[in-house]
């Protein structure tokens, strides 16, 4: 059970409700995790919807913005968010072994998504601290300074994300993943 309580997403009003019903008609519905930050936040959620366009409008294939989301909850332990990421991964076209491989630091058989991964997951790891030999090897692999862009943002946008979820220990409402 999440730790913040959070009226029924019906009953909001002003902001909130605002929010609400842009993500009820982009997602159909509206996630536990987007619930909670608009019941006490709707600035804050509207500010991860509007990063959320930047990257859609971005350099970065939704494939891309997956493997790195997914990267980094595995990193940062979010059950939450690794549950959410790989449903969207796979909608992204990502194959549930694909998800599996990132998520335990293997490769996935496609050398460009195995750079992206290796990348983000020194990022994090590193807390950023990055030798010149990675920002080669990421680089030698084809990704271009806008893409390095959004890679930080993607990274950013998650961290946010993975935080909120374990201060508020949500509730799954993806499917949980083993």
């Amino acid at each position: 059970m999440s730790r913040i309580a959070v009226p029924s997403v019906e009953s909001a009003t002003g902001a909130t409700a605002e929010v609400y019903a842009q993500i009820r008609k982009a997602a159909g519905g509206v996630p536990n995790t987007f619930a909670a930050i608009g019941a006490h936040g709707p600035v804050a959620l509207k500010a991860v919807l509007q990063a959320e366009a930047v990257l859609g409008s971005g350099s970065l294939s939704k494939r891309d913005q997956e493997t790195i989301k997914l990267l980094v909850s595995e990193v940062a332990g979010c059950d939450y968010c690794v549950a959410a990421h790989s449903m969207l991964g796979k909608m992204a076209g990502l194959k549930p072994e694909a998800l599996q491989q990132i998520r335990a630091d293997q490769p996935t058989g496609d050398a460009k998504r195995d750079a992206l991964a290796h990348f983000v997951r020194t990022l994090v790891e590193t807390r950023g601290t990055l030798a010149q030999s990675e920002f080669d090897a990421i680089k030698a692999a084809g990704y271009t300074d806008a893409q390095l862009v959004d890679i930080s943002l993607t990274i950013a946008l998650v961290v946010f994300t993975n935080t909120f979820n374990r201060i508020n220990d949500t509730e799954l409402d993806f499917p949980a993943v083993q």
